[in-house]
């Protein structure tokens, strides 16, 4: 009977939540309040993938769902990107019947990597993507080992784990299975955009404490490793993306496979690169993923573009306390040239900080480039932000402090190409603000 409510009163409270524009996690809460273990109650599909990591969870998710369906699969997925225990409760009672029984071909979770030990409890995944381990929300992460042991929790059994072979602590992770791994990555000469990360949290060995180096990065803190003190490499990678123009967005896995990509930075072509090898795991032919991947642009709404009149305004969503993320969106304006507006009015949608030393582990130096006009700076951290460009070497006439969030409407007015970045906690900020006049497109970043 308990079973028979919590999925009724999830069901109900999930219809609620939709009519009012409110997250998924609230309906999983309440279901897990009458049943604790009612996802281990369930009739679950015979195949359960679970994507975790610091970084490009989301995007992977969708792109892994995206071929899946394509491939004419019924799949479930947490599409919310509510991906702590109480939001997959909500994935899986909304789409069982008051049974119990899960209707679909596959589940694919986007799953927290702090929580996904909770959640394995009651499920167990029978592939389990580790994508990678980086600096990320320092309030409630502290440092990528912290992470790493705590994904290590829920690594168990006969899990498949599909891992990134440039990430030498998602590596590790491959002796704590009985089941089969394998590895996807980037080869040799492929990436190499020449921006070198702010830190080096690669450089000591997991496995034996031993010094790392590597022969080259890849992207952000990733690449091409090896142990100077025990045997420790990077592993072959099944899954490699052999060729990459990311101009045209033109790329080949294993030279083989051939992707027209709308997604064209390097992190969001190693997460694509992801997607492939979970979907051929999952048994999909390279060339059906391939014409699933081609194409398609990410609905999740982290870049978005407007045309005002003759000027371009481009809006890419970083995460805050988590400087790859920043990285990349600077890297990528860098590489298009024009403006930048960088807005930090808020460090965290969840947690209540003023910590910003994370600033310090983004590569503000790439804003110095010649390729890049004015950069201009808003929020309620507006100094700490011009405190770190003035030490980042970004020459104060080009840097612009606006007195207010209002302010920015003089960014609209005076670039013709602009971009701006900022988080999540800030983005509706951004939006409120728009110039009426703008007219949403479709850019391709």
């Amino acid at each position: 009977m308990k079973k028979f409510i919590a999925i009724a009163v999830c069901k109900l409270a999930a219809f609620v939540g939709r009519l009012l524009g409110k997250g998924s996690s609230m309906p999983g809460k309440l279901a897990l309040r009458i049943c604790p273990d009612i996802l281990s109650r369930l009739t679950l599909p015979e195949r359960i993938v679970a994507v975790t990591g610091s970084n490009g969870k989301t995007s992977t998710v969708e792109m892994l769902v995206r071929c899946l369906t394509e491939a004419g699969q019924r799949v479930v997925w947490n599409k919310e990107g509510s991906n702590q225990i109480e939001g997959v409760t909500t994935m899986f009672l909304r789409a069982c019947s008051l049974s119990g029984r899960v209707k679909c071909d596959t589940a694919v979770l986007e799953s927290d990597e702090q929580y996904a030990r909770h959640t394995f409890r009651y499920i167990r995944p029978t592939h389990f993507m580790i994508l990678n381990l980086c600096r990320d929300q320092l309030t409630r992460n502290g440092h990528p080992e912290y992470v790493l042991e705590r994904i290590a929790a829920a690594v168990g059994g006969d899990m498949k784990l599909i891992l990134n072979a440039d990430d030498p602590l998602v590596c590790s992770l491959a002796k704590l299975t009985r089941g089969e791994v394998v590895y996807f990555g980037v080869a040799k000469g492929v990436i190499n955009d020449g921006f070198e990360p702010m830190y080096d949290d690669g450089r000591v060995c997991p496995e034996c404490d031993g010094e790392m180096s590597f022969s080259e990065h890849t992207y952000g803190p990733f690449g091409h490793w090896s142990c100077h003190n025990c045997e420790n490499k990077r592993p072959t990678p099944k899954y490699e993306l052999t060729s990459l123009d990311l101009e045209s967005g033109r790329m080949e896995i294993n030279s083989s496979a051939e992707i027209s990509s709308a997604i064209r930075t390097p992190f969001s072509v190693s997460n694509l690169l992801a997607a492939f090898a979970a979907a051929s795991e999952l048994g999909l032919d390279g060339a059906t993923s391939a014409k699933a991947l081609s194409g398609y642009a990410l609905k999740s709404g982290r870049l978005r573009t407007w045309k005002n009149g003759d000027k371009n305004i481009t809006f890419l969503t970083a995460k805050h306390e988590n400087s790859v993320s920043y990285d990349q969106s600077f890297a990528a304006a860098v590489k298009r040239g024009g403006d930048v507006l960088v807005i930090v009015d808020a460090v965290s949608r969840k947690y209540f900080t003023g910590e910003t030393s994370w600033l310090y582990d983004i590569n503000f130096s790439l804003l110095a480039s010649e390729r890049i006009g004015r950069v201009y700076l808003a929020g309620a951290y507006v100094n700490d932000l011009a405190m770190r460009s003035e030490l980042a070497g970004i020459p104060k006439e080009k840097t612009v402090l606006l007195d207010s969030l209002d302010s920015m409407s003089r960014a609209f007015e005076e670039s013709s190409e602009l971009y701006v970045i900022t988080c999540f906690a800030d983005r509706d900020k951004f939006l409120s603000r728009l110039p009426e006049t703008a007219k949403e497109g479709q850019g391709v970043c």
